[in-house]
């Protein structure tokens, strides 16, 4: 018989693949551009959403790039002089999605901005509604609304007030969506269940920017919304009979190896990717996570290695309820490439947004390093081009050898 938490496990891991089961907004092969505030230019420092994306479409691989700006709001977005207008870096991308991302700095203006903000809302979507930036159809849209405010003691206050606020703002966004027929990802509802869980990490720094961990939970649920991929790895065995199950990967060739076990694991589907966190997640968040369950061992402590690797230990007890195995030769290939993804988002960050504005608009344009800039925003923007070209191949998948080994 599974245990009350396997039970729960399995539960929620169904939920997590019901509500990946919509159509899907993004498409393999498609152009993203994400669009909006703070929230969505710290997306391409953390990459998770963006490597997600990736690793859901490996055969027509998608390609983002991000045009977040910390401080923007919907109806506010200045740009320095000669910056380059939006309509011309989606029609330089080829762009079929344009992910917006606003509503957080909005609701500070509390009742009395909403009906501004669902006016500006509008505004926005009809800009950009029919145009084919990618020269054939029109380019779709998809709405993503803040998240909510947590609590943070003395650094929140007001936070009830606050999420009164944001809750109508989303609303006003989800009403909006509804009417354009357009997506909707709604951020809010569940980051507040999440953050209602006293005993589980942060989400936030201060109670409106997310942490890593934070980008790391809300990039699963922007990815679920966005492209529905393969729900985590879940592999099963049984120490006295032998028998194995494996979802997300194929177990073959279990043997007792003395008090232990080895078998093997054929990789079919991406690893996911490791929480950037010490210790335990929000139970909630349990199924993103790949995980190996091993009932029937004699008891007492046993380590798991992957390839001679230490990955992961735990009595027999723990074992049996199951134990993430997130930091496998896998798991750090993910890893690395979620780094790649990162390197990629900061060479086009450079060649789109250039740091030191006083050499292109400024007193120093004329100067022999004002001069050169262009062509260093041109090699910047090649080096993105070729990141992307790079990450299309993906992470290998491989066949290794798992065992679970008393200690």
């Amino acid at each position: 018989m599974p245990s009350l938490r396997q039970l729960l496990l399995l539960i929620l891991t169904l939920f997590w693949v019901t509500s990946a089961s919509a159509e899907s907004p993004v498409r393999p092969g498609d152009r993203v551009a994400i669009v909006g505030n703070t929230y969505a230019d710290q997306l391409r420092i953390h990459g998770y959403l963006e490597t997600l994306l990736l690793q859901r479409s490996v055969d027509k691989p998608v390609s983002v790039r991000n045009l977040g700006w910390g401080g923007d709001l919907i109806h506010l977005r200045d740009r320095p002089t000669n910056f380059p207008s939006e309509a011309s870096t989606l029609e330089s991308h080829k762009t079929d999605v344009i992910v917006i991302c606003f509503g957080m700095g909005e609701s500070f203006a509390g009742k009395a901005g909403l009906s501004d903000f669902r006016s500006h809302v509008k505004r926005f979507i009809a800009a950009h509604k029919g145009k084919k930036y990618n020269g054939d159809s029109p380019v779709r849209i998809v709405l993503v609304s803040p998240i909510a405010h947590e609590d943070h003691g003395e650094l929140s206050p007001n936070r009830k007030k606050r999420n009164q606020d944001l809750a109508a703002y989303v609303q006003a966004m989800y009403e909006v969506a509804n009417a354009e027929k357009i997506p909707f990802v709604d951020l809010y509802a569940p980051t507040l269940y999440l953050m209602d869980d006293k005993a589980s990490p942060k989400l936030t720094e201060q109670g409106i920017h997310l942490n890593a961990y934070g980008y790391w939970a809300t990039g699963r649920m922007v990815a679920d919304k966005l492209m529905p991929g393969q729900p985590a790895w879940w592999l099963t065995v049984d120490a006295k009979s032998r028998k194995a199950t494996a979802r997300g990967a194929k177990l073959s060739a279990v043997k007792q190896q003395g008090r232990g076990l080895r078998f093997t694991v054929q990789e079919i589907s991406p690893p996911g990717l490791s929480p950037p966190v010490e210790g335990g997640i929000h139970d909630n968040l349990a199924p993103t996570r790949d995980t190996l369950v091993v009932s029937n061992l004699a008891p007492g402590q046993y380590l798991l290695t992957v390839d001679g690797e230490p990955v992961a230990e735990g009595s027999h007890q723990q074992w049996a309820e199951g134990i993430a195995v997130d930091a496998s030769p896998a798991h750090k290939s993910a890893e690395a490439y979620r780094q790649q993804v990162n390197d990629k988002n900061q060479q086009f960050t450079y060649s789109w947004k250039a740091l030191n504005q006083v050499h292109i608009v400024g007193e120093r344009r004329s100067s022999a390093s004002g001069k050169s800039l262009p062509e260093e925003v041109i090699a910047f923007g090649k080096l993105a081009e070729q990141r992307d070209l790079a990450l299309q191949a993906g992470i290998e998948l491989k066949t290794r050898e798992w065992r679970i080994q008393p200690q």
